[in-house]
């Protein structure tokens, strides 16, 4: 039993002193430290080159190296695995579906757990008064010791709080469902993107050495047409006629040269290949999908307002603003809060050095009253919003939908006219060689007839490519993908061979697999 009557140490006489000082040294200490900044520290050069060279040969090291020829399938696989920016969006969904397993834990009770250490400079001593005469009590009262641990653990829970996090919950878990659909979108455009890219790669490949020869052949021309125009062997208006031909025609071969010199880097960007690599593309048969232009306008309709990804995003935006008005209303409720703890304390004064606690308690805020009405009309707004917003996206995805049909349709036509204008041409090339051969045309005529052919040649390849971009932009906008599982467990052999089992796309069987679901009940 402590002895209460004892008098308290010497050295209690010199504490208010040393208590004084070490305040004032904690004080100085902490007034220095936030006032002393950390200064900004910049990248140099060559940290940035460093970091740089560090992430390519990282990127590098994951690549598989392309062998042999590249197949259009290979081509998708690969920009399925090695994209970065689908793996950006697949990350980006990975990092809303972990908050959505913290968010689920906003649900759970608070449990905290804490010790602390008390000191003061003198003693904690206290008076009584008399309730009847009003005067103090001449006995003085020490309370609490200078120096105590204090340790506590308890667990408190809100009423309010569950409700929060449960609709919190809920918006988070829309989230990670928006994260999934925009995953969807930019898989839906990657694909677009390869194909055209994979056929312009084509037609470079098919074409550019007959480019480079027909500029090799326009250019001696051009030189013969000028050294008989300085020898004045003809008049001189037939001459700059004939040179004003060369040269037109030396304008159309060098734009096809351009406009099929970045055809490489465009693929290569796409599957995340070495940028500076040749890659040899195995030119693919053309692919049709006669069932976009068979199926009824009004299936096509029902498969793009329950599968398209931006229709869906938008829904999951409506649901998010309407759980958003729930929790407007549940911050207007009173809250309920209870509390249970332990509690600890070495303090020689208390009779009871360990106690259990608990309680309830009840709190209103009332000027949530004053502040509901204006609440409530901002969340009517934003469902209004999330509303029109999806109402909008729905019209113009219909709307996206009969344009792309149409566009498909004509680009179909356009490509069998271009198939038919390539063999008039090349016809036509083969006759003016023979000409040539046997002196009755001129070299222009050569020249013009090569210029045309390739021009044609290329526009078949511009026109299939038309075709693939119009045909993925309907598929797009359908909702329909090809259905592969995990790129990142599956190899990219077995990705390969995923796609080529899906190519062309089976779009009757999105048909019969989701729209008889969709049917009224």
């Amino acid at each position: 039993m402590p002895d209460f009557n004892q008098a308290p140490p010497a050295h209690y006489r010199f504490r208010p002193k040393i208590f004084s000082r070490t305040t004032l040294s904690l004080a100085i200490l902490m007034a220095l430290s936030s006032c002393a900044g950390t200064p900004p520290r910049q990248l140099s050069e060559a940290d940035v080159f460093a970091q740089s060279q560090s992430d390519l040969a990282q990127l590098a090291s994951e690549v598989v190296p392309i062998q042999g020829e590249l197949t259009l399938e290979e081509a998708q696989a690969r920009a399925l695995k090695y994209n970065l920016e689908l793996r950006t969006a697949m990350m980006e969904e990975a990092l809303q579906r972990a908050q959505l397993d913290v968010t689920n834990f906003d649900m759970l009770p608070t449990l905290l757990a804490q010790a602390g250490y008390n000191t003061r400079s003198n003693e904690r001593i206290s008076q009584s008064r008399d309730a009847e005469s009003g005067e103090l009590s001449p006995s003085r009262f020490i309370s609490q010791e200078r120096d105590h641990w204090l340790s506590q653990f308890g667990v408190s829970w809100s009423l309010l709080d569950l409700g929060m996090g449960y609709y919190g919950a809920q918006q988070q878990a829309d989230r990670t469902l928006i994260a999934f659909e925009k995953r969807r979108k930019i898989l839906h455009l990657l694909m677009q993107d390869v194909q055209i890219a994979f056929w312009r790669a084509a037609s470079a490949q098919a074409i550019q050495e007959r480019v480079e020869a027909a500029i090799a052949g326009a250019e001696n021309a051009l030189f013969e047409a000028r050294t008989a125009q300085a020898e004045r062997i003809d008049r001189p208006q037939d001459g700059l006629r004939y040179q004003r031909q060369l040269l037109e025609n030396l304008r159309l071969l060098e734009a096809v040269s351009q406009e099929l010199s970045n055809a490489q880097v465009e693929l290569a960007q796409l599957i995340n290949a070495p940028i500076g690599q040749h890659i040899q593309v195995s030119e693919p048969a053309r692919r049709d999908y006669p069932m976009l232009l068979s199926l009824p306008v009004e299936t096509l309709e029902e498969m793009t307002l329950s599968r398209n990804p931006d229709i869906i995003e938008q829904q999951y935006n409506a649901r998010i603003a309407r759980v958003e008005s729930r929790k407007t209303l549940v911050q207007m409720f009173p809250n309920l809060n209870f509390d249970y703890g332990v509690s600890y304390d070495d303090d020689r004064y208390l009779v009871n050095n360990d106690w259990r606690q608990a309680g309830a308690q009840l709190s209103f805020n009332f000027f949530n009253l004053l502040t509901a009405p204006a609440q409530l009309r901002l969340a009517d707004a934003g469902i209004s919003l999330a509303d029109q917003r999806r109402t909008m996206v729905q019209m113009a995805a219909l709307t996206q939908l009969h344009l792309s049909r149409l566009d498909y349709a004509n680009s179909v036509e356009q490509l069998e006219r271009s198939k038919q204008i390539w063999d008039v041409d090349t016809q036509l090339l083969q006759y003016t060689v023979d000409a040539v051969s046997a002196r009755t045309e001129s070299q222009l005529n050569l020249v013009s007839s090569e210029t045309s052919a390739i021009l044609s040649e290329l526009r078949l390849y511009q026109a299939n490519a038309q075709s693939e971009a119009a045909a993925a932009r309907l598929l797009f906008t359908l909702g329909v993908e090809p259905e592969v599982g995990s790129v990142s467990e599956l190899t990219l052999e077995e990705l390969i061979e995923q796609l080529r089992a899906q190519s062309p796309m089976p779009v009757s069987q999105f048909v019969e697999s989701d729209l008889v679901t969709t049917q009224p009940e």
